[in-house]
């Protein structure tokens, strides 16, 4: 009962975003602008302009070096004729292994709650529990790939960003058109 009215709750959000990201697809088609916001607690340069302060989930995309296992598994056997002695597991070893290099893989990381500052010069993003705001230039921007509830930016000098949450829609069009109208 309570999974049904979470489910019906999300659907309703994730409809208002959709229909915000719209909305706001129009005006600025229709020659509207973005309008400014106050974002308290960020530092802005001179001439620049924040136009949403929003709470979003934040990842990052990109692999690791592979950290193998430093120790070999197995364990120790009381046998009858050789006593006491280490019996190696070639096949936990073997699966270690692997794990470690699937883990290595490029994917999305360092998953975390974000505050969400959009400006005229790029995105400013200030992780849960992060004490400085880290910048995301549009000047840098190569790509803005919208999903349904997330929007993905890509960077020519950094990993992608991944931006989920009710606001992401609303923040791929206002990306986008702000990356566009700069080029």
């Amino acid at each position: 009962m309570w999974s049904r009215r979470r489910d019906r709750a999300e659907d309703a959000v994730r409809a208002d975003a959709v229909q915000a990201a719209s909305a706001l697809t129009v005006h600025l088609q229709g020659g509207g602008s973005l309008v400014p916001v106050q974002a308290d607690g960020l530092a802005l340069a001179a001439g620049e302009v924040a136009f949403a302060d929003v709470a979003c989930s934040a990842a990052r995309f990109y692999g690791t070096e592979v950290d193998y296992p430093t120790s070999a598994s197995g364990y120790f056997e009381d046998h009858p004729t050789f006593g006491r002695r280490w019996v190696s597991n070639g096949r936990l070893d073997a699966r270690r292994r692997q794990e470690a290099e699937d883990a290595a893989l490029p994917q999305w990381r360092d998953h975390t709650a974000a505050r969400v500052v959009l400006t005229s010069t790029g995105v400013r993003l200030l992780p849960l529990r992060a004490r400085e705001w880290m910048p995301f230039d549009h000047a840098l921007l190569t790509g803005v790939a919208a999903e349904p509830s997330a929007v993905v930016l890509s960077y020519s000098t950094c990993a992608p960003l991944l931006l989920s949450g009710p606001a992401a829609p609303w923040l791929g069009v206002a990306i986008e058109h702000l990356h566009h109208g700069a080029a």
